[in-house]
């Protein structure tokens, strides 16, 4: 997979490090580098683009702006030296918020979720079996279908089968997100089960495959009802 990507951002210096990290990501395909939105709105429309790494604090047209103002929306990274724009981001569905000076290896964490992001958006219409997932240096196609739960811990996500644990960097939120609603239900704050995987409730748990895990009692209606 090879996603063509805009850098949208008028510091020179910021453009020559994402423009740098850009260059030794081969999924990555880099089609222009712009100093404000108007620029890369041309470049939108010359171009198939997939992804904005985009400043938020620019002159004309800040990035958010930029963002509300496009119908067919790419997706999107911002990339800025103001953390209280983060919530503002995330209210836009940015995939990924990073701070300058921004690292190679958390720029590397943004561009896996946005393959990862790009994956669910490009299979939407159809009836997608599994999710990919980033660890350990590989990436690993994970069937629906095999997946007993997801359990929070921390900056991570564990994805638990019956065979196997996967460790993956990211939050319960933006993984439930390319999740099959109809399949799958959070019951805790840290915990997303397979409806067809489970065994039985009892009281505030529920059995898993070999697991019990708690049920909250915020969660606990819908889940009930999901289960008819």
């Amino acid at each position: 997979m090879t996603l063509n990507c805009l850098i949208v951002d008028d510091e020179p210096l910021s453009q020559e490090i994402i423009t740098d990290y850009v260059s030794v990501c081969p999924e990555l395909n880099l089609k222009g580098v712009c100093k404000n939105a108007l620029e890369a709105g041309e470049l939108l429309n010359t171009f198939k683009i997939d992804v904005l790494f985009l400043d938020i604090n620019m002159p004309i047209l800040s990035g958010i702006g930029f963002v509300k103002s496009l119908k067919e929306k790419p997706l999107f990274v911002f990339v800025t030296a103001f953390p209280e724009h983060a919530i503002a981001g995330f209210d836009v569905d940015a995939v990924d918020y990073l701070l300058k000076p921004v690292s190679f290896e958390r720029f590397r964490i943004a561009v896996n979720r946005v393959l990862e992001r790009f994956a669910t958006k490009e299979n939407s219409g159809s009836a997608l079996q599994h999710i990919m997932v980033r660890a350990d240096k590989k990436n690993y196609k994970v069937d629906f279908g095999e997946l007993l739960f997801l359990e929070a811990q921390g900056d991570y996500v564990k994805f638990v089968s019956a065979e196997r644990t996967i460790m993956v960097h990211g939050t319960l939120k933006e993984f439930i997100a390319q999740l099959p609603e109809k399949y799958f239900e959070q019951i805790h704050k840290s915990y997303v089960i397979s409806l067809s995987k489970v065994d039985y409730v009892e009281g505030n748990q529920v059995k898993v495959g070999n697991y019990k895990l708690p049920v909250s009692l915020s969660f606990k209606e819908q889940f009930l009802k999901k289960l008819g």
